[in-house]
């Protein structure tokens, strides 16, 4: 793993284990870097009003846009059980406004990275702002 996984996986982690998940039972922890070196992270936030919940991936990109900063180089994700926890279609369109198709998303457990895949795996074919000319 390399330092940037590293550092991204227990920024994730630790997210993981501030998650607010009390319907669900299931937390997630999503962090992000960006060029200039920085890491954001989030939670979800789930609600008793369920599509008032908020996801890692989405909290994470808000704070990296608060900072001012808009571009992401690299993700991991950290979920439970036992498959994949890839981010959401919603989350991958949301990614896909501030990462490139090769941006790396390693999809994590508590235990470590499962799986890398790039944006544009993730994602095909996907629509983003150069889009609308």
């Amino acid at each position: 793993m390399s330092k940037n996984v590293e550092a991204l996986f227990a920024a994730a982690k630790d997210a993981f284990a501030n998650a607010y998940a009390p319907y669900s039972h299931f937390p997630v922890g999503a962090a992000l870097l960006t060029p200039e070196g920085e890491i954001f992270s989030g939670c979800n936030v789930e609600n008793a009003a369920y599509p008032q919940g908020a996801c890692a991936e989405a909290g994470a990109i808000s704070a990296m846009a608060r900072a001012g900063r808009r571009r992401i180089a690299e993700v991991v994700v950290v979920g439970g059980g036992g498959g994949l926890c890839t981010p959401c279609g919603g989350c991958r369109q949301r990614l896909r406004e501030f990462a490139s198709a090769d941006t790396p998303i390693h999809i994590a457990g508590p235990e470590g990275v499962k799986a890398s895949f790039t944006l544009a795996q993730l994602l095909p074919e996907s629509f983003g702002p150069e889009n609308l000319g």
